[in-house]
Formats: C-alpha cells, structure tokens, sequence
C-alpha cells in the first residue's frame, strides 16, 4: 500500500525532504503532497541582494511545482493538523477548506517574522523575510530618494533621507548594507542630495551585530559601517514608531520615512495550536532522527524545530539556512528508511562557518577557522551562497545577475505602481463623470 507523505511548508526543510524522497516516487512506495502558502521556495540569504537591486527576485525563489515533477503541489495553508487521525485541514487560496488524510508528516513549516508590541510598529515599519518585502524596500528607497530630491520641505526631505533598520543580525545588517549601497548608486541620478544628508541608523538590543560570527569579526563589521556612516546603537532598544517617528530606549527620536523590522523571527504556531509537542519557544520537540518526540509518523526539521545538537550535548541546532538545508537532506533520507523498515541516522553536523555580504564589495567570511574579511570576505559570501542554491536552473541565473551587475551600473528605476497597480485605474474611474459613467 502507497503511503501518503504530507509536508507542511515548502521552505528549505520541505523542498529538500520532498526531493529527498524522490525514490519512494519513482518505486511507487509514496505519494507526496507538499502544501505552502506561495507555493515556491524563497533563497533567503538573497533577499537582502534583491532588495539591493544586484539580483532578479525570481531568480532567488524556486517553484515548487517546477522543482518537483511527480508530486502533488498545493498552494495555500494547512491550518490544522489532527495527528491522532492523521487529518490535515487544508485552506486553498481560493475555495473552501479541505482535509487531507495522510500516513507520514513532514512539519516544515517554519519561522514567523517575530514582533513586539511596539506602538505603530506594524503601521510603519516593514519586516524582512519574503521576497515581496524585499521588492517593496528597494521601491521605497528609490522613491524615497526621488521624493527628498522633489520637495522644497526640509522637514519632508529629512524624514525622507532617515533610515533605521532594527536588528543587528545577518538579517538586519545585510538589508541595511545593500539598501545603503542602492542608495549611493542611485544618488548619481539626484545630484541635488548630498550623501551626508542620508541617515543610517541600526538598532541592536544586545552589545554586538552578528552574533553568529567570530566577536571579531562582527567589531570588523561595525568599524566598516560606521565608516560607511552609519549610526550603530548597541544595546537599544525600539520602544516605539509611532506617527513613523522611531523612538529607542536611550531617548533618540528619529522621524524616519523607514523603519526596518529585522529583529528574528519566532516558530510557526501552528505546531502549539495542533497539539503536537512543543518547547517553550514553540518549537516542535524532535529526536536526533529529525522524528517527532513521542509520536510515530511524525517528523520535523529547521527554523521550527528543536533538533538536539549532538556536538554540543544539552544545546540545540540554531535556527538557520545550513542546518535546515542540511536536516533536510538527512530527513528525505531516513524517511526513505522509515518507510522501507531501515534504521534511520542521526543528524550530526559539522560546522561550515557563516558569512554576510555588506554590499560596496564587503564581507565577512568564518569559514572553518579561516576569518576573510572586505573584498575576499564578499567573495566567500557569494561562493558559498552560490553553492546552496537549489537546482543549476538557479545557479545560472544568479551567476548571471552578478555578472551583469558588475558590467552595467544597476537600474535606479523606482516601481511602487507594481505594489499597487489598481490605482490609477481606481482614481481614473473616480475622476469621470457621473454620465460618462452611465453611458
């Protein structure tokens, strides 16, 4: 009898478990139904250059349907799963919900954008963990600058020229590093705004940027942008964005025409709400086999998951890219054991290192024990991403970008029309007369 595989998300942990299970397919052993509410897979690393303008956004994601000939693609949100009965309820993106029985379940659902609640936070800032934020950023910034370099307002052009980014991670530094650089190459075209009009300002709550990283690197990081002049804020917090006015915990006000919500992200609820065993952050408990603790036919993996970090008994993996790319692997293959009776291998990992790009040709780079740094640290950064992107398809487009974006200067065009392109269709019909309408 066929089993019927189920996987809740198609980030990194669901597109490479589905491709790892591509032999229980092809001998008929397996259906496989992923669900994920965009239906493609986002190459994170790489929204901070496609914010930045130095990549083709859909050239960063991968299409499900595309990357997984065979198998059963639905977009949309599972929103309940009932294990006991082995029933998902699926939400369509249009239509009625749906359930979907299932024998085997993949939890591959991930992290949420992590918030606080900070007054006028979700009214004026924008968060960075999709494709569309990252898109939207680089339109902001252009149009930002074409407004600052439009007004007679010293007020209007202020506010417009004022940036703060809220997190000191890769995330937050990455997004800050690329937006700063598609705004000195677009400055070019506004003659009329000096580049010491513009204000960079990152707000980090613990002591340093890029925890993840060699302490020494991350002061190498925060010499190198504040050279760049921005403002660092260690141990600040945001306490509120109201009226689009950033506030932070050492009294700085800032009216800032953007604000940057990069401050991590929390495990996907709903795990918690569907009963199945949680930490207290609400990770899913799960076994050094990726299974599920305590429950058969049952496994997870990455952002959402606490996996038991065997080189470090007692901790667990962080939530990242390498190790949910790497879980994932392992997943596809012990789900494979799982079903044809085989003893499934523990996740074990040794440490790569990490890397982040900081736009203008900078790096930094802990790869091993190797510590790079400015031109050989952005190299390492694009090589190593380079490598993780799934499929050749992918590779080659993003190869292309960078080749492209290192011959030609890069388009300062901004299109917010895209973000809302019923607009000028809506005040057209508003702008008509009553019995033109009629007619």
């Amino acid at each position: 009898m066929r089993k019927q595989i189920l996987i809740v998300g198609g980030g990194y942990v669901g597109l490479y478990t589905a491709m790892g299970l591509r032999k229980l397919v092809r001998g008929g052993e397996a259906e496989v139904t992923i669900a994920d509410p965009r239906g493609y897979m986002t190459y994170q690393p790489f929204l901070a250059e496609a914010a930045g303008g130095a990549i083709e956004p859909r050239h960063m994601v991968a299409p499900l349907n595309r990357v997984l000939p065979g198998m059963r693609v639905l977009t949309g949100k599972i929103t309940n799963v009932d294990h006991n009965e082995r029933v998902a309820t699926f939400q369509p993106v249009q239509g009625r919900p749906y359930e979907i029985a299932y024998d085997i379940v993949v939890m591959a659902a991930g992290s949420i954008t992590r918030g606080l609640p900070i007054k006028g936070l979700a009214e004026h800032a924008v968060g960075f963990k999709t494709v569309g934020e990252a898109v939207h950023l680089r339109n902001h910034v252009l149009a930002q600058l074409a407004a600052a370099a439009s007004t007679d307002d010293r007020d209007v052009r202020r506010r417009a020229l004022t940036f703060v980014v809220v997190g000191g991670g890769f995330a937050g530094v990455e997004a800050l590093a690329e937006m700063q650089g598609l705004a000195d190459n677009a400055l070019r075209y506004h003659p009329a705004i000096g580049r010491d009009e513009l204000t960079w300002t990152l707000v980090e709550a613990t002591g340093r940027i890029l925890p993840e990283i060699h302490a020494d690197l991350g002061e190498w990081t925060a010499d190198a942008l504040r050279e760049r002049g921005v403002d660092i804020r260690l141990n600040t917090l945001l306490t509120s964005a109201e009226g689009g006015v950033a506030t932070m915990s050492d009294g700085t006000a800032l009216d800032a025409g953007t604000i940057v919500w990069a401050a991590g992200g929390r495990p996907n609820p709903l795990a918690a709400t569907s009963g199945l065993p949680v930490d207290k952050s609400g990770r899913i408990r799960a076994t050094e086999y990726l299974a599920v603790e305590g429950l058969a036919d049952a496994f997870a993996a990455g952002d959402g998951a606490a996996v038991p970090d065997l080189t470090d008994p007692g901790a667990f993996t962080a939530p990242n890219a390498q190790h949910a790319v790497r879980q994932a692997k392992l997943l596809g293959r012990n789900i494979v054991a799982y079903v044809r009776g085989r003893k499934m291998k523990p996740y074990k990992h040794a440490y790569l290192g990490s890397v982040a790009g900081l736009g203008h040709h900078q790096g930094v780079a802990q790869i091993y024990r190797i510590r790079l740094t400015g031109f050989l640290g952005w190299l390492a950064h694009r090589a190593y991403h380079l490598a993780w992107v799934p499929t050749f398809n992918h590779k080659a487009k993003v190869l292309a970008d960078w080749t492209l974006a290192m011959v030609f200067r890069r388009e300062a065009v901004q299109l917010v029309g895209l973000e809302h392109p019923e607009t000028d269709f809506h005040e057209a019909l508003a702008a008509q007369p009553n019995a033109d309408r009629a007619a």
